[in-house]
């Protein structure tokens, strides 16, 4: 259906002069949120958001107090399928990631393009950590309320929204809480669903709801590598065998180097000699050392290059330290391994998908922002699918601390989550 139909009954008796100019503007924009913006359904959709806000926050709070941390979400994913399921979407499953996800059908064929609709289940935080909920009138407190569950319970919300608005969108929607967004998970949920998942070949377009602020809207994906590089060499008594190789003067060499290093400013590219450890006694000379090195830029050349350089800086200063002092018990060795992985990427801001998400920021209200970050849309983003991260509605702060907050306000929250259901029917269409 095009837009010009989508227009036509709403337009009925104005001139046909008037109908032509309008029908060609909305054309030339191919968005078709103006038109669901002002329709009863989306109308109905939104009171239904007001009326259930209650259960919205008590998703949060329930959710919340499941602790999710790095690799261990197989707990909060149990609870979240289990709302899936309650909700009524067909093909609930957990994947062999961990990604739990339920369809709702569209009126397209079976087996057709999908927009995947996605939050993430890990959060930051250590397994002992305290995740009860504290609340000070609208103010909801506690580590990972807004990191990202607050999300996961918006997708439920907007999935009650349009059942009861009785709104058939043309694609199917696919519902997921992925695993691993978080530091060393490396974005290993949403790998699995585009190279792995059984819907790796039927993803049209992917929305991620990360934080409360619908306004930014991630369209860049800032790539990063990440090293956790050991030196190695013969180790000693710090007097008796003084003189000989010590890999801890290769890997300070090898961490001065690195910040020797002149990058792009624009893009952006960084690097950050980041944790260290090893030894075991202040009076040897260790035999093990490592560091852990994170190199990040929206470019994936810049983040080759970077990449290039630090490589060749570890050899290097295994080759100095071992001309420097005594081999004579053995040679400084240097083992880098790659604990991270993301890759760099972005999304046109003339697709669809970005056009719909701004012209949904606006009609509610908000000034959308475009901007760079790593979140689960890197990898649709590298492999050429239209992507966007944006925040879930409301206002938050303090993310990756104890002290995390989010307002539950009423209002400002269903205007922030109002976007994001908008965004998702212009580009999933609506019969």
């Amino acid at each position: 259906m095009t837009v010009r139909d989508r227009l036509a009954p709403a337009l009925a008796g104005l001139s046909a002069a008037w109908l032509l100019a309008f029908s060609g503007a909305a054309a030339a924009q191919d968005t078709p949120v103006e038109t669901i913006a002002g329709s009863p359904a989306f109308t109905a959709a939104k009171a239904q958001m007001a009326r259930d806000f209650d259960q919205t926050v008590a998703d949060i709070i329930t959710l919340t107090e499941i602790p999710a941390p790095p690799f261990q979400e197989a707990e909060r994913g149990k609870a979240y399928l289990a709302m899936l399921q309650a909700h009524g979407l067909t093909e609930t499953i957990t994947d062999d990631e961990g990604n739990v996800m339920g369809l709702r059908r569209g009126s397209g064929a079976p087996g057709g393009p999908l927009i995947v609709v996605s939050a993430h289940l890990d959060t930051v935080f250590p397994a002992d950590t305290d995740v009860t909920v504290r609340r000070e009138g609208t103010r909801l407190m506690a580590p990972g309320v807004g990191d990202d569950t607050r999300s996961l319970a918006v997708l439920l919300a907007y999935i009650r929204a349009m059942d009861a608005a009785k709104i058939v969108t043309e694609k199917d929607i696919l519902f997921v809480g992925t695993v691993g967004e978080e530091g060393q998970g490396d974005l290993r949920g949403v790998r699995h669903l585009f190279t792995k998942g059984a819907y790796k070949d039927r993803v049209e377009a992917f929305f991620s709801f990360d934080g409360s602020d619908p306004s930014r809207v991630v369209t860049g994906a800032v790539g990063s590598k990440r090293y956790r590089t050991f030196f190695r060499g013969p180790g000693g008594h710090s007097y008796g065998a003084f003189g000989i190789v010590n890999p801890m003067a290769a890997m300070a060499r090898a961490t001065a180097a690195l910040y020797e290093i002149e990058v792009a400013q624009t893009p952006r590219t960084t690097y950050s000699a980041s944790v260290t450890g090893g030894g075991v006694s202040v009076n040897s000379i260790p035999a093990e050392v490592y560091t852990e090195y994170d190199m990040r830029s929206e470019s994936p050349e810049e983040l080759a290059r970077l990449e290039a350089q630090l490589l060749a800086i570890f050899n290097e200063a295994a080759a100095a330290e071992n001309a420097a002092r005594s081999v004579a018990e053995g040679e400084i060795t240097v083992e880098p391994l790659v604990i991270g992985d993301r890759p760099a990427g972005g999304t046109n801001a003339d697709s669809l998908l970005v056009r719909s998400v701004m012209a949904a920021n606006r009609l509610q209200g908000f000034e959308p922002k475009l901007s760079a970050s790593s979140t689960d849309s890197n990898i649709p983003m590298s492999l050429g699918v239209p992507a966007i991260t944006m925040g879930a509605g409301g206002t938050g702060g303090r993310a990756h601390a104890l002290d995390e907050w989010i307002d539950v306000e009423p209002v400002e929250s269903l205007r922030g989550m109002a976007v994001g259901l908008l965004s998702i029917l212009a580009v999933a269409g609506v019969d």
